[in-house]
């Protein structure tokens, strides 16, 4: 099964899981460095949008492979 881009479906949802996992954790060293650049506050919108963006990219390529399980299972 394949999306039309050419990953493994399944592997996207691996690759967009680890991602916001990855947002997710306090990177302290950066954190630090966009409160001494001055844009913490600007940072940390960016990182809630990008969660919001791949939370809702993850939900539909989960439902892509329901889909795609689903019509495989019964040709």
């Amino acid at each position: 099964m394949h999306s039309p881009g050419g990953m493994n479906s399944n592997a996207r949802i691996d690759a967009i899981q680890l991602m916001l996992t990855d947002l997710r954790t306090r990177n302290e060293p950066i954190r630090h460095k966009a409160a001494f650049r001055g844009c913490q506050p600007e940072f940390q919108t960016l990182v809630s949008q990008l969660i919001e963006q791949l939370e809702s990219e993850l939900m539909s390529e989960k439902q892509r492979y329901r889909e795609e399980s689903r019509s495989a299972a019964n040709p």
